[in-house]
């Protein structure tokens, strides 16, 4: 079934399945693509103008994490270790919530959400990140906050290179 998505820097796009579009390279996320591999894609989510708040999205199709090869497993914790040892190290991130779901519309991806100060207003539990989407959504994208952003993903793609 084909959905219409509106990215947060603005496009509507028309996919079937927003992940194999940001994969296979039909869809180019919001500053580019942060880290890629055989088995992995990694960019800044597309809805949410959130400095620091990646994807790491699984290139085969498939929903659960017992779904992972083995190789896709080492691969998987490796990437997502060197993606938070960046956020803290380059970007100052001291927090981060990790959400998964195998229910999404979406093929087996991992948010990686940074926690900001500016979120506490919206309390300290994962029931406190839908809201905090939102706000980001709502009342974020703006020009300074995109620049914030795309100077983050700069900065996680050129450590992650390293």
């Amino acid at each position: 079934m084909t959905k219409h998505i509106t990215l947060a820097d603005g496009r509507t796009v028309e996919v079937e399945c927003l992940s194999c579009a940001l994969t296979s390279g039909l869809i180019t996320p919001t500053g580019g693509v942060i880290y890629e591999s055989d088995h992995f894609h990694v960019h800044q989510d597309v809805a949410y103008p959130i400095r620091g708040l990646v994807i790491v999205a699984s290139k085969r199709h498939f929903y659960g994490m017992d779904e992972l090869s083995v190789e896709e497993q080492m691969e998987y914790i490796s990437l997502i270790h060197k993606i938070r040892h960046e956020q803290r190290n380059l970007l100052g991130i001291d927090h981060v919530y990790y959400f998964y779901n195998e229910d999404t519309t979406h093929h087996f991806h991992l948010w990686m959400v940074p926690r900001y100060e500016w979120m506490k207003e919206f309390g300290n539990s994962v029931e406190s990140l839908r809201p905090v989407l939102l706000h980001a959504r709502n009342h974020m994208n703006n020009e300074e906050n995109m620049e914030s952003v795309l100077e983050g993903i700069t900065i996680l793609r050129d450590g992650l290179r390293s």
